[in-house]
């Protein structure tokens, strides 16, 4: 009885450990449903994503993540008869709506208010709070790293909603390979490994380091050399990551990006700081976050003028940072319309659309605002005023450069001379976005599984036990 009893006790611990194994397993089914006018590729993602039922979408600009979206949705539909959710950001919901009427998916439609009138619904993230997981049997988060720009409670909000459906996909133009552990946030909303766990077993802390040799200085966390392979392997069990069809094994034919300039203006800056009551003797390049922001403010006048010098008579968007560059945009330029954070979202929709119907010739927002999702390939110039933030740059501009656009696109960047070493730090995050994102995708497109070493030795148990 004593044997018996131990055995048990070991089958259930094994049991018990098994159940704690980060298993990448399948939680789909068969494809039912293909629209016609889907590309090979992404027929094939579109089958992969179906077949897993739990996957992250980090495609470029431009690849049809929309399209595949809504396949997805109405495989779902056909199989499960329960309803879809599609969370975007804001006006982003009526790309959905003309993109399902051209793959001749009529039950879909947006809701504004929580009401549910169709199998398919599109809502805004800002309107999640008016609707139940309950309803639904698969939630897309479109645009999904947009979640690290909402606030804890609301990012919170939404990751547990998703994780109350038996269906999860996550879509996004690939998440900035500079932020490894975004993913972790991705892997845990889709109900695979935790954020902290993968945090445990591919990152080391980089916290209080004071090695200046160390080129992960300044960074929190940072990806163990000897761990890289198996997390782009791991990765790539639960994710596709794609930059162009090519990456998959297709033909890059009809994915030519048109060429991209970048042109940089100067304005001159005869002023010095004044930071904690401390004024400088001479005007220089700014240093710290500190600097740039007076740097910022004393040539509000300076760059404006020279942004709507560099827009006069072309469609385009001003992308800036301060309430005060915003105001003085819209009365140097009187045809412009501006976005502001006080407006409702019904307010913001509205302008948005219209824009992106060719109703409006030029545009003043934001890119925390208004930088994702959003398909403005009518529009080929922006003026630019650049910040630090790498990913604000790549998301606002690929609001334009992306497939589907015919013509050249010029980005027109305004700044002071104070502000060189802003232009110099997002020169070098630019650079190591290309080449990470290159190793990125070559490794985590290559098949791979964990290799788990097997016990096969007889266990000894204590003398007392024997």
């Amino acid at each position: 009885m004593a044997d018996e009893s131990i055995s048990n006790h070991l089958a259930k611990y094994a049991a018990f450990i098994e159940a704690k194994r980060h298993s990448i397993g399948e939680h789909g089914f068969d494809p039912v449903w293909m629209p016609d006018c889907a590309f090979d590729f992404q027929q094939h993602i579109i089958s992969k994503a179906v077949r897993k039922g739990r996957i992250g979408l980090f495609e470029d600009t431009g690849l049809g993540k929309t399209l595949q979206q809504i396949a997805i949705a109405e495989n779902v539909i056909r199989k499960t008869n329960g309803r879809v959710l599609i969370l975007t950001p804001l006006a982003v919901a009526f790309q959905f709506i003309d993109e399902a009427a051209f793959i001749a998916v009529d039950d879909i439609a947006h809701s504004k208010d929580g009401t549910i009138t169709k199998k398919i619904t599109v809502c805004n993230y800002e309107r999640l709070h008016l609707l139940n997981p309950d309803d639904f049997v698969c939630v897309m988060l479109d645009e999904s790293s947009i979640l690290k720009n909402f606030a804890g409670k609301t990012r919170d909000q939404i990751v547990a909603f998703i994780k109350r459906v038996p269906y999860r996909f996550l879509a996004t133009a690939t998440p900035s390979p500079n932020d490894f552990i975004e993913l972790g946030n991705s892997s845990e909303a889709l109900g695979y490994m935790g954020y902290m766990d993968m945090l445990t077993k591919f990152f080391k802390s980089n916290q209080g380091s004071a090695d200046s040799n160390n080129r992960n200085i300044g960074e929190k966390f940072y990806l163990k050399p000897h761990a890289e392979r198996d997390f782009f392997a791991w990765v790539n069990q639960w994710s596709v990551m794609v930059k162009k069809p090519s990456d998959l094994g297709f033909s890059d034919a009809g994915y030519e990006l048109p060429a991209l300039h970048v042109k940089r203006h100067m304005v001159h800056n005869d002023a010095t700081w004044c930071i904690d009551g401390q004024s400088a003797l001479f005007a220089m390049p700014a240093q710290r976050m500190t600097e740039v922001r007076e740097e910022q403010k004393l040539t509000v006048k300076e760059r404006c003028e020279k942004a709507v010098q560099l827009a006069n008579g072309k469609t385009s968007v001003y992308w800036c940072n301060l309430n005060d560059e915003s105001s003085l945009l819209k009365t140097l330029d009187r045809d412009a319309v501006e976005i502001v954070g006080g407006m409702s979202i019904d307010q913001k929709e509205e302008i948005l659309v219209a824009f992106a119907h060719g109703e409006i010739d030029r545009l003043i927002t934001k890119a925390k605002m208004t930088s994702m999702g959003l398909n403005w390939q009518h529009c080929n110039h922006t003026v630019f005023f650049p910040t630090w933030s790498y990913e604000q740059y790549y998301q606002a501009i690929r609001r334009f450069w992306r497939f589907g656009q015919k013509n050249e696109v010029t980005c027109d960047m305004v700044i002071s001379e104070g502000q060189e070493r802003v232009i110099e730090a997002l020169d070098q995050k630019t650079q190591k976005a290309i080449e990470l994102y290159g190793n990125l995708v070559a490794a985590a497109n290559q098949d791979f599984s964990f290799k788990a070493k097997e016990f096969n030795q007889a266990i000894q148990l204590p003398e007392f036990l024997a």
